[in-house]
């Protein structure tokens, strides 16, 4: 199995631990990276991508590496520690890079054979919007399987985290391990993603053509019988 490990931060703490414990339990080819070391560039709003397509995007030579990463695994592993109850800046600032691919726009088929998994630690709280920020974009780039692991250590460092969370920790990156192995292969899209995508065919049919997701749509069959989850 291929995994992507995408790190919100460049420093190598709590999230990073549990992140690469949970890769590690999986097994596979692991490839990381860490933000901002590896990209460090804010979406400027342009609306470049939406209008044309993401390879215009004028930070593309930069994303590439990352994009590609993205399509080439079967494993996504999104972490961020908690930053004022929300994921990191860096963590939000790719994302916000990838708008086109969610399921209402052009998602990429590619996505359907994927698992993913959006993580985040905290001393205190604020891990459930913090794993949710990661989950939104996942779930609607149309990714098979998202989970969700958010922790709170009541620590700075990994060496400080108290044995009992600890093997809080170990116990889910276990259970998560364990059903990624189980529907390794399987293909289809999560609930949310195939909701939105409904709303947004119904819509093509009521409401005058917005290019180039109409154009992107009609070529890949979705108006007809075609389905992201299907086409891949």
């Amino acid at each position: 199995m291929k995994i992507l490990i995408i790190h919100g931060q460049s420093h190598e703490g709590s999230t990073c631990m549990a992140a690469r414990e949970l890769a590690w339990k999986v097994g596979g080819e692991i490839k990381e990276f860490f933000l901002p070391r590896d990209f460090n560039k804010p979406c400027m709003g342009c609306y470049t991508c939406f209008n044309t397509e993401l390879s215009k995007c004028p930070h593309f030579k930069e994303l590439e590496p990352i994009a590609q990463a993205i399509l080439d695994a079967d494993l996504l592993i999104f972490e961020s520690p908690v930053y004022v109850y929300h994921a990191t800046g860096q963590m939000m600032s790719l994302l916000d890079h990838f708008g086109t691919w969610w399921m209402v726009h052009r998602p990429m088929p590619q996505m359907s054979k994927k698992q993913a998994v959006a993580i985040s630690t905290a001393a205190g709280g604020g891990m459930k919007s913090t794993v949710k920020d990661m989950a939104d974009s996942l779930e609607m780039w149309g990714v098979n399987k998202v989970y969700k692991l958010g922790v709170g250590v009541q620590a700075v460092k990994p060496d400080e985290i108290p044995d009992r969370i600890l093997k809080k920790i170990h116990k889910k990156t276990d259970s998560i391990a364990e059903q990624i192995k189980k529907n390794e292969g399987k293909q289809g899209c999560n609930g949310r993603g195939k909701k939105w995508f409904y709303l947004m065919r119904l819509s093509h049919k009521h409401f005058p053509p917005m290019e180039p997701d109409f154009g992107y749509w009609q070529k890949q069959g979705w108006h007809e019988k075609g389905r992201p989850w299907k086409n891949a």
